[in-house]
C-alpha cells in the first residue's frame, strides 16, 4: 500500500464549511480510487486548507473485459454496430453459447496515473454551498481563491493541472510546497508525507489536526478561567466555530467595564458570542463575572495585552449599543407595546402577531383550566400570553433575536407585573432545545403549551407539514417541545381536545375544520411520531410504543408512556415472550384462514368445545377480559398485563393440543373464533404484531 496525500491550501474558508468540505473531500476522493481499493482514508480542515490521506494500492492489475454482442443470427448491421461502438475488429469476436462476444485485455494502470486522471474533475465539481470566480479568464470556482494543490503518493508528486482546453484555470498545478501561519511562520516548505506535514506546520504555528485544535481551545479558555477562579459558561458550538477560525489558538483573558456589570447576562453573553465571537464567565454565585475570554490566531511578544486592550475596547463599544436599547426599551411598557403586534404579519393566511398572540390568549386559559389551575393562575396565564410576543418590537430583540422571551421576562418584571406572569414571558419558549430545560412554574407551562399547540394546530389545518428534512416553522421542535414539556411536569391533558380548542380559534376557513378528514386530522399522529423518535433516541422500546399508539392517541402522553411501560416489561418476561408468540401465531392463522371465508368474528359457543384445551383457554379468556378490561380504566396497567401474561398457559396448551382447522365446519369456525376474540382482547391492550422479537 502507498500514501496518498492531497491537500488544497487557498484564502480563509467560512468555519461552517470547513468540516464538511473536509469529508466531502474525503468520499469524493475515495470513490474517484475506488479501484485502487482505499483504506485508513483521513480528512483534515482549517482556516486555510483542506485535505485527505489515505493508503491505496500501487495500481490497477492487468484484467480481461468481457463484452456480450448480438446473437449469430443478429444482422450484419447489429455486428457491425457493435464493432464500432468497441473500436473492435471482426477477428476479435468469438462465439459463446449463441452470442458474439468480444474478450478485451484491459492494461495495468499505475496509481498515480488513476490520481492524475481523475482529481482534477473532482476539483471541478467540487460541492461548496458558495463557491466564487477570481481573476479573468476562468471559470473555474471555489470557496475562495484556491493557491496550492499538494498532491503526493508515497512522498512523490503525481504532476497534474487543472486547466483544460478552453481554460487555463488559473494555471493551477499539483505541486509539493504549503505555507505556515501567516504572520509568525510565513514562507513555502516542501512536504514529503502525511506525518511531516503536521510536524512541519504545527514547528511552523499551525495545528492541522481538528480535534487537536478543539482540545488545545478547550484547555486554554478552562486554564484562564481556573486561573481568574472562575466558571467558564460551556458553549461547543462556539468553541467549533473558532476552531476554525484560529489556526494556533491561544486563549486570552479580558476585562469587562464596570459600567456594564448591571446589563441582563443573556444580553451580556450574546452580545459577546454574537459579535466577537467571545465567551462568558461566571462568578461562584452564578452571577456574570466581570471578564471575559477570547481565542487569538497568534502569540504575542507582550503576552498579548495589546490585544486584549483593543478586545476590551472593542466590547464597550458593543455593550454601548446595548446600554442603548435596554434603557430605552424600558421606557415603554411592555404592555403598551401589545397594540403594535398588530402591524407585524405572522403568515399571510394567519393573519398578525397580534391576531396570534388573542388566540394564545383564548388557549392558555383553556390549559390552564385543562390542567386544573385556579381562577388566578387561569387569569395570570392570560395575560403572560398577552404580553409574551410583546418584546418582538423592541430594540434589544431586533438586535439579538436569541433573546426573544429572555428579554419580554425582564421588562415585564421592570413593569412590576405579578412574578408568575413575568417568568412565564420569560419561559415560554422553553425548552429552546434538546438540552435545554422545560418550563415547571404551571403559568409557565400552559402559556408554552398554548403557544406550541397554536403554532402546529394553524400549519397543520392549513397543511403546511414537515416534508423530508424541510421544516421551515419548526413544527417538529414545537412537537417536542409539548411531549417534553408534559412528560417532565407528569401532565395529564387530552392534547386531542387541545387540539380542537386551537382550532376553533384560527381564523376564517380554517376555524371551520374539524379534525377528521382535513390535513388537521394528522396532527395527533404527527405528535405521536414525535414520541416515538424520542423514545428511540432515550434508547426505550419505540416498537411497543407503536403497538400501543396502533389504537390512535388517546391524548393522553402521561397514561400512553405508563401503558407502555407496563407493556414492556412484561414482554421481557418469559410469559411475556412467550404470549408475544403464540399471539402472532394466532394472528397469523387468522390472517390465512380470513382470506379463505371472511373475518371470524363473534362469541364462540362453549357448547362445541370438544377438547379440555379448548374449555381452558376459553375460561382462562373470559376472566382475563374482564379483569384487563377493568384494570385499563382504572389505569392499573401493570395489573392488565399480568392479566393478559396468564393466557400464556392456556395458549400454549391449545396450540399443542387443539386443531385449529378441525375437519368439522363448525368446530374449526368456533375455533377460529376463539382465536379471535384472544386477539381482540390483547388489542385492548397495544397491537402485539408490532412489537419485535
Amino acid at each position: 500500500m502507498a500514501e496518498f496525500l492531497l491537500v488544497l491550501d487557498c484564502e480563509e474558508i467560512p468555519a461552517r464549511m470547513q468540516e464538511s468540505a473536509g469529508q466531502d473531500l474525503a468520499r469524493l476522493a475515495s470513490d474517484a480510487l475506488a479501484p485502487l481499493s482505499p483504506q485508513a482514508v483521513t480528512a483534515f480542515w482549517g482556516a486555510r486548507r483542506i485535505g485527505v490521506t489515505m493508503q491505496i494500492s500501487e495500481g490497477i492489475a492487468e484484467s480481461t473485459q468481457t463484452e456480450r454482442g448480438p446473437r449469430e443470427s443478429a444482422p450484419e448491421q447489429a455486428l457491425a454496430g457493435f464493432l464500432r461502438k468497441h473500436g473492435a475488429e471482426r477477428e476479435a469476436l468469438v462465439l459463446e453459447n449463441g452470442f458474439w462476444v468480444l474478450n478485451r485485455t484491459v492494461p495495468a494502470i499505475g496509481a498515480a496515473q488513476q490520481i492524475a486522471a481523475t482529481i482534477p474533475a473532482l476539483l471541478w465539481r467540487f460541492p461548496w454551498p458558495k463557491s466564487m470566480r477570481w481573476g479573468e479568464g476562468s471559470a473555474f470556482t471555489w470557496v475562495r481563491p484556491l493557491r496550492r494543490v499538494i498532491c503526493l503518493l508515497d512522498g512523490a508528486l503525481v504532476p497534474f493541472g487543472l486547466a483544460t482546453e478552453n481554460d487555463d484555470a488559473h494555471g493551477l498545478c499539483a505541486g509539493t510546497q504549503t505555507e505556515g501561519h501567516r504572520f509568525m511562520a510565513p514562507g513555502a516548505f516542501d512536504v514529503t508525507s502525511y506525518a511531516q506535514l503536521r510536524e512541519a506546520l504545527f514547528a511552523r504555528k499551525v495545528v492541522l489536526d481538528p480535534a487537536q485544535r478543539l482540545s488545545i481551545i478547550r484547555e486554554g479558555l478552562q486554564a484562564q478561567a481556573d486561573r481568574a477562579g472562575l466558571t467558564l459558561v460551556q458553549d461547543e458550538k462556539l468553541v467549533e466555530e473558532v476552531s476554525g477560525l484560529a489556526e494556533w489558538p491561544v486563549a486570552l483573558l479580558g476585562r469587562i467595564d464596570d459600567a456594564y456589570m448591571d446589563l441582563p447576562p443573556e444580553v451580556m453573553q450574546v452580545s459577546m458570542r454574537i459579535n466577537q465571537r467571545y465567551f462568558a464567565l461566571r462568578m461562584a454565585d452564578g452571577k456574570a463575572a466581570p471578564h471575559f475570554a477570547f481565542i487569538a490566531n497568534m502569540e504575542f511578544a507582550d503576552g498579548g495585552a495589546l490585544t486584549i486592550a483593543g478586545n476590551e475596547r472593542v466590547l464597550r463599544a458593543r455593550f454601548a449599543d446595548a446600554r442603548h436599547f435596554w434603557d430605552l426599551d424600558r421606557k415603554t411598557k411592555l404592555a403598551d407595546r401589545v397594540g403594535a403586534l398588530d402591524a407585524v404579519t405572522f403568515h399571510a393566511r394567519l393573519g398578525s402577531q397580534g391576531a396570534r398572540v388573542q388566540r394564545i390568549v383564548a388557549l392558555a386559559g383553556i390549559v390552564a383550566g385543562a390542567m386544573g389551575l385556579d381562577a388566578a393562575a387561569r387569569t395570570q396565564a392570560q395575560r403572560a400570553a398577552c404580553l409574551a410576543k410583546a418584546d418582538l418590537t423592541t430594540g434589544m430583540v431586533g438586535e439579538f433575536p436569541e433573546l426573544q422571551g429572555v428579554m419580554g421576562g425582564y421588562y415585564a418584571r421592570h413593569d412590576h407585573e405579578d412574578a408568575a406572569v413575568s417568568a412565564a414571558v420569560a419561559e415560554h419558549y422553553m425548552p429552546r432545545g434538546l438540552g435545554d430545560e422545560t418550563p415547571r412554574a404551571p403559568v409557565s407551562v400552559a402559556v408554552a403549551l398554548a403557544d406550541r399547540l397554536d403554532l402546529l394546530t394553524a400549519f397543520f389545518a392549513m397543511g403546511e407539514t414537515p416534508s423530508g428534512s424541510g421544516d421551515p416553522y419548526a413544527l417538529r421542535r414545537a412537537a417536542l417541545g409539548i411531549i417534553r414539556i408534559v412528560r417532565d411536569n407528569g401532565l395529564r391533558l387530552d392534547l386531542t381536545a387541545l387540539i380542537d380548542s386551537a382550532a376553533e380559534n384560527l381564523p376564517g376557513d380554517l376555524s371551520d375544520q374539524k379534525r377528521e378528514g382535513s390535513a388537521l386530522a394528522a396532527l395527533p399522529g404527527f405528535i405521536a411520531e414525535r414520541l416515538r423518535v424520542q423514545l428511540r433516541t432515550e434508547g426505550e422500546r419505540h416498537d411497543v410504543l407503536a403497538a400501543t399508539l396502533a389504537g390512535g392517541l388517546d391524548g393522553d402522553l402521561v397514561r400512553l408512556l405508563a401503558r407502555t411501560a407496563a407493556l414492556a416489561e412484561m414482554i421481557d418476561t418469559d410469559d411475556g415472550r412467550n404470549l408475544l408468540a403464540a399471539s402472532k401465531r394466532a394472528a397469523n392463522i387468522l390472517r390465512i384462514e380470513n382470506r379463505k371465508d371472511g373475518p371470524h368474528q363473534g362469541e364462540p359457543d362453549a357448547a362445541l368445545y370438544t377438547q379440555e384445551e379448548e374449555h381452558a383457554l376459553g375460561t382462562a379468556l373470559a376472566s382475563a377480559r374482564r379483569e384487563i378490561h377493568a384494570a385499563l380504566i382504572e389505569e392499573r396497567f401493570a395489573d392488565a398485563m399480568r392479566s393478559a401474561s396468564g393466557l400464556r398457559p392456556s395458549l400454549d396448551e391449545f396450540f399443542a393440543e387443539v386443531t385449529v382447522n378441525d375437519p368439522d365446519p363448525a368446530r374449526r369456525l368456533n375455533r377460529l373464533r376463539l382465536l379471535a376474540q384472544i386477539g381482540e382482547t390483547l388489542a385492548e391492550i397495544a397491537e402485539f404484531g408490532q412489537i419485535e422479537g
